[in-house]
């Protein structure tokens, strides 16, 4: 080995990627993809190029090349999973942009190339793991012995992996079902939020109150919970009045009218006013129907109808209050 030809070739390897590195930077400004690999591939572009300079200028023999060849390996695996990570990104962005009805099918698919990329990594590492192993001669040597024992060890693994397992399957089922997607809408033991993370093996709720409800995927083939936004984000929103029976519902029919028709929350769709039950304490309960875009507006609004309707009614028919009528001898 010549020390001087090392330095020469490790100084042109390097500077070969930061060539590269600067005209895909430049061309990042008006294509994507370029744009992405500099921000994922840099770093592994250097590791690569200078190990694959070791590899082939250095020869000493012994655990020195055996390192090399190791982290040669392990270089080579990251800028695989890092120049897929940026071709997916390019999709990604693109998707995020989508917004409207088209929407839904979006954030299907950007679910859909989450989970994959992430079990095409964890394969690529396996397959790497392996490629490590095997360049040791004494594990090539127990090949034979670790083939004969391969199908204990299977069952053995198999066993002890069965809720990780049932977890990677549980996460490709909701990916590819449409069940579940990232943003939508659901309700999970009783709380609302909306789904940020999902994964191969668990869910991230982002509840309405900021906290983070955390799942595994099996919970959600396994138990019953609400998509609000599984076929599109418009929902109702319900307000329940209970008042007196000399309550003018005409009236107030025409008052939730003129109101949610000067509310930017209701879409201009559907809306009514009905009695719906009369309860047995002696009231009738009204309840508001509104249509709005998605499910906060949907809240918003309702607490908006409520708040207005509940003044109104004091104040201009206050015989309509909730009271209870007691007849005595």
């Amino acid at each position: 080995m010549e020390w001087p030809i090392l330095a020469i070739s490790l100084v042109a390897a390097v500077a070969l990627v930061e060539v590269a590195r600067r005209l895909l930077a430049r061309a990042g400004r008006k294509w994507d993809l370029a744009r992405h690999l500099v921000e994922h591939c840099t770093w592994p572009g250097f590791a690569v190029a200078i190990l694959s300079v070791l590899a082939v200028e250095v020869s000493m023999g012994g655990w020195v090349d055996r390192l090399i060849g190791v982290l040669m390996i392990v270089a080579v695996t990251w800028l695989v999973t890092q120049a897929a990570y940026a071709v997916t990104d390019v999709i990604l962005d693109r998707l995020t942009l989508i917004e409207g009805e088209r929407n839904r099918r979006a954030r299907r698919i950007m679910t859909q190339i989450g989970l994959v990329r992430r079990a095409a990594t964890a394969v690529i590492v396996v397959v790497a793991l392996g490629a490590i192993l095997f360049s040791f001669p004494e594990v090539r040597a127990l090949g034979a012995g670790l083939l004969a024992s391969a199908g204990i060890a299977g069952a053995v693994v198999g066993i002890a992996a069965q809720s990780t397992l049932g977890n990677l399957l549980a996460g490709l089922q909701l990916a590819f079902s449409d069940a579940l997607r990232l943003e939508d809408v659901v309700v999970v033991n009783r709380e609302w939020g909306r789904i940020e993370e999902l994964t191969l093996t668990y869910v991230v709720v982002r509840l309405w109150d900021e906290r983070r409800l955390v799942l595994p995927v099996s919970y959600f083939t396994q138990n019953p919970f609400e998509n609000w936004t599984r076929h599109g984000s418009q929902v109702l929103a319900v307000v329940l009045l209970r008042v007196d029976w000399r309550v003018p519902v005409e009236k107030i029919r025409e008052e939730l009218y003129s109101f949610i028709q000067t509310n930017p929350l209701w879409d201009q769709k559907d809306w009514t006013l009905q009695v719906t039950d009369v309860l047995d304490n002696g009231l009738v309960e009204l309840r508001a129907l509104m249509s709005a875009a998605d499910s906060a507006s949907a809240w918003d609004l309702k607490c908006d109808v409520r708040e207005h309707l509940v003044r109104y009614i004091r104040e201009n028919h206050p015989d309509a209050l909730p009271r209870f009528h007691v007849e005595t001898s």
